[in-house]
C-alpha cells in the first residue's frame, strides 16, 4: 500500500471525524444550549470550549491531524492521480483549509476567547444578553458553513479512495 493510499485513509476519516464533530454542534449542541437563558448559554459553552482550549490531546489529534494528513495525502497523490484525481486532491485541500480551517482561526476561536474573558456570574443581565447576541449568530453561521465544507471534503475523499 503507498503513502499516498495509507494518507488518503486517514486524511478520510479524520476529515470525517470533524465533519461529525461540527455537525453535532450546528445540529444538537447549539439548538441544546440556545434554550437556555444568556447568562447559562455562555456558561455552558465556556465550559465546552475550556475542553477544547486545554488542549484536549483526541481533539487536538483529530482536528490538526486532519489538515496534516489531508496536505500529506495532496503532496503524496500529486504524482500517483490523473489529472481528475488531482483536480479533487487540489480542491479538497483548498476547501478544507480556506473554509473549514481558516474561519476556524479568524471567526471561532477568537469569538470563543472572547467569551472565555468574560466572568459571567459578575455580568448584569443586560450584559449577557449583549454578550450573546454578539457571538451566538456569527458562531453558528460559521459553524454551519464549516460544517457543509468539511461534509464536502469528506465526500470529495470518500470519491477518490474510490478510484483507487
Amino acid at each position: 500500500m503507498s503513502f499516498f493510499a495509507i494518507s488518503l485513509m486517514v486524511a478520510t476519516f479524520l476529515t470525517s471525524l470533524v465533519a461529525g464533530f461540527l455537525f453535532a454542534f450546528a445540529v444538537v449542541v447549539m439548538p441544546g444550549i440556545r434554550k437556555l437563558n444568556d447568562g447559562e448559554f455562555l456558561r455552558a459553552f465556556q465550559v465546552m470550549d475550556r475542553i477544547i482550549q486545554d488542549n484536549q490531546p483526541l481533539f487536538m489529534l483529530v482536528w490538526i491531524g486532519s489538515a496534516v494528513s489531508l496536505i500529506a495525502s495532496t503532496v503524496f497523490g500529486i504524482a500517483q492521480l490523473d489529472p481528475v484525481g488531482r483536480a479533487m486532491m487540489i480542491s479538497a485541500v483548498v476547501i478544507y483549509l480556506l473554509g473549514v480551517q481558516l474561519p476556524t482561526i479568524t471567526i471561532n476561536i477568537p469569538l470563543n476567547n472572547s467569551l472565555q474573558a468574560l466572568d459571567v456570574a459578575d455580568l448584569a443581565d443586560s450584559a449577557t444578553t449583549t454578550a450573546r447576541s454578539g457571538f451566538e449568530d456569527r458562531w453558528n453561521r460559521s459553524n454551519v458553513a464549516r460544517t457543509w465544507l468539511s461534509c464536502l471534503v469528506t465526500l470529495v475523499l470518500l470519491v477518490l479512495l474510490l478510484r483507487q
